[in-house]
């Protein structure tokens, strides 16, 4: 919600209100739905709000308290803000992701940098794993003036940012950028450092706390009948070899078997190798497939083919043999008997991936699901104090930004567990849902679209797809902000009420009632376009 004074509790104490009033106007504040459908838990209508304004940097800083990777978030994230954003009901949704992207990229263009904390705590942690949610951990514990250490198995940080999401969405130097700030800020990064003794870990160097996040990086495996099984990869270990600068050679033909967003992604990157035909087969439907559709869209913008309802039974290259399924009545995929012949030089499974979780199996307390992940409490604590987890380790969705939000609130926790203390939890308003609004103060804006690249020009390399909007378009998509459920100082209360009972005061102060004149006319409430006002019955 904005960033705003707050306005003095003007619902106790009851003002001469005369014989007339039965209800009294209270000015409110209540939850945006994109703040609410936030896995970061960003305050997205405050930034919003600042960027509309032309407080870039001020915008940034609001951002970047809850998420300390927006050009990295305005790329990647999904977005599920978007899809309970109330604008969408008018015309669209506002494109708050790409508003994201320009305050990210404006402060990597800049060099702003993190405000560094004002006390040392002389407390350690140690977080296992540079992806999204063990940075976003170490970046608020660093913050909380903790001394912190990431290691990471890999060659450089990042985890599945680096390892698993092609440089077509996510250029390296937008990464290099945001990990660069990180560090900057104190946090100490320890990469190709695979942790095998935690518990040694911890006692040699002293540490407090340990927060771990290592991603799924183990593919699951399928048998599969084949002549030459060097011609079947896992699509996991395909892209980080392609992150890492090499050329697997693929022939000129490559089936992607799986429906997620790494299959869509392994087949767009077998196009960029060069195969002439990449094509998915999926045993489900596309309403069932477990990418997200601008995956698949783009994918197939890219002259990638989607078999849908197929199941790999063989694979002797050049030929694959698949088997056609039918949805029974429950929607499960049954083998139908019928088979089909396709060309393929190389298969690439991508049906799904694990955390290599067996170096916690030894450490007391710590609870292994059957799937492989671990158990934790609502605090992220594992069964062994002082022993957190978070990201794809742990039952959850396996997105950066699900990863972002558990390093978040696993990093307050962590800081309340080191201090004995409980970690702090604001109650939340009521949602201001899109029946609450009067939106005749709004007319329609068309949301302006990021510049993409051709389909044909997409392919010759590795280059960015989607561009990002100019200062003057991010400043108009943040205009196209709703405000839902909080004041925005429209003058509208101020302007109707026939009595003069709002007084203004001042710019970011909003307005007060005069309950002395005010009739309960109800005249504020019903044309507020934000439902910043409530009508409450007289105490």
């Amino acid at each position: 919600m904005r960033d705003v004074t707050p306005l003095p509790d003007l619902l106790h104490g009851r003002a001469h209100t005369g014989p007339v009033r039965e209800r009294r106007p209270v000015y409110v504040d209540l939850l945006p739905p994109c703040n609410a459908g936030c896995p970061a838990g960003e305050n997205i209508q405050a930034w919003l709000s600042h960027t509309q304004a032309g407080r870039h940097e001020q915008a940034w800083r609001q951002l970047v308290a809850d998420n300390p990777l927006p050009a990295i978030h305005g790329r990647v994230c999904y977005h599920p803000c978007e899809s309970v954003c109330n604008r969408a009901n008018l015309d669209s949704a506002v494109s708050i992701h790409s508003v994201e992207r320009f305050l990210g990229d404006l402060a990597l263009e800049q060099g702003w940098q993190f405000d560094a904390p004002s006390t040392s705590s002389g407390k350690r942690v140690l977080v296992i794993g540079a992806g999204p949610s063990g940075l976003s951990a170490a970046y608020h514990l660093a913050r909380l003036g903790h001394e912190v250490e990431i290691r990471d198995s890999g060659a450089e940080p990042g985890g599945m940012m680096r390892y698993g999401i092609p440089a077509y969405r996510l250029p390296r130097d937008v990464l290099a950028g945001e990990l660069a700030r990180i560090e900057a800020l104190g946090v100490r990064m320890t990469s190709d450092h695979l942790v095998e003794d935690l518990v040694a870990e911890r006692q040699e160097g002293g540490f407090d706390a340990v927060f771990v996040a290592v991603g799924a990086h183990l593919s699951k495996r399928v048998d599969i009948p084949a002549r030459d099984a060097g011609r079947i990869v896992d699509a996991v270990a395909f892209l980080r070899s392609v992150a890492s600068g090499d050329q697997p050679v693929l022939g000129r033909r490559v089936a992607v078997y799986g429906g997620g967003n790494t299959a869509m992604d392994a087949a767009r990157v077998a196009r960029r190798l060069g195969a002439d035909e990449a094509m998915i087969v999926y045993r489900r439907t596309r309403e069932q497939m477990p990418a997200h559709l601008e995956e698949a869209e783009d994918a197939e913008r890219e002259g990638v083919r989607i078999n849908w309802l197929r199941t790999i039974t063989a694979f002797d290259g050049p030929e694959l043999q698949v088997e056609l399924m039918e949805l029974d009545e429950s929607g499960y995929p049954q083998p139908t008997g019928r088979f089909e012949t396709l060309a393929a030089d190389t298969v690439i499974l991508a049906l799904g991936q694990e955390s290599d979780t067996a170096f916690l199996r030894e450490v007391p307390g710590v609870e292994i699901e059957r799937d492989g992940t671990v158990h934790v409490s609502s605090t992220f604590e594992t069964g062994c104090p002082g022993l957190f987890a978070g990201g794809d380790m742990v039952p959850s969705e396996r997105t950066v930004t699900v990863g972002v939000g558990h390093g978040k609130k696993a990093a307050l926790h962590i800081d309340a567990w080191l201090r004995s203390a409980a970690a702090a939890s604001a109650p939340k308003h009521p949602e201001a849902t899109f029946d609450k609004l009067h939106l005749w103060y709004f007319g329609d804006a068309a949301r302006r679209m990021q510049p993409e690249l051709p389909a044909a020009e997409r392919i010759a390399d590795f280059g960015e797809v989607l561009g990002g909007l100019s200062a003057e378009e991010a400043v108009y998509e943040a205009s196209r902000c709703l405000a839902c459920g909080n004041c925005f100082e429209c003058d509208g209360c101020l302007g109707a009420c026939p009595e003069d009972a709002v007084i203004k005061l001042g710019e970011g102060h909003r307005y007060k009632f005069d309950y002395d004149r005010c009739t309960g006319c109800a005249v504020c409430f019903e044309q507020c376009p934000v439902h910043a006002i409530d009508m409450v019955a007289e105490l």
